[in-house]
């Protein structure tokens, strides 16, 4: 895996793309570094990146277990320290599935999906932040 930023205007924004799809993620600074909100925050994409790995799992196997979804949305809440760097300590993902769910079955799927199956939840957890999840079956 490969990927490449480059710088897309006189600020902070860049244009990141990897070398397995041909998307382009814009990324941005706080304000208080010349950010010019153009993008996203380099900390928010680690939760987003930590959400969307656990969701891509809790999805297929809620559909392994022939589960019906309508509709998922995930929140992923950080708290930082306040010392440099501004590193999570914790982090909280709410998984909100709507359908014809089982859930006992979602349960047992997200806690797969989160602490089984998500390198980014390894990798996070590895460093020393606890990473806890709700889910919730509309």
């Amino acid at each position: 895996m490969k990927i490449s930023l480059k710088r897309a205007n006189d600020a902070v924004h860049f244009e990141g793309t990897s070398n397995t799809t041909e998307v382009k993620i814009h990324i941005d600074g706080s304000p208080d570094i010349g950010g010019e909100g153009l993008g996203a925050r380099p900390m928010e994409l680690v939760l987003m990146a930590l959400g969307s790995c656990s969701a891509l799992d809790l999805v297929n196997i809620l559909k392994k277990q022939r589960q019906q979804i309508e509709d998922l949305d995930i929140h992923v809440e950080g708290q930082r320290r306040e010392e440099i760097p501004n590193i999570f300590t914790s982090i909280h993902i709410a998984f909100y599935l709507k359908g014809e769910i089982d859930p006992a079955k979602a349960e047992k799927a997200a806690e797969l999906a989160v602490k089984k199956y998500c390198s980014v939840h390894d990798m996070l957890a590895a460093g020393g932040v606890a990473i806890t999840y709700t889910v919730e079956v509309q």
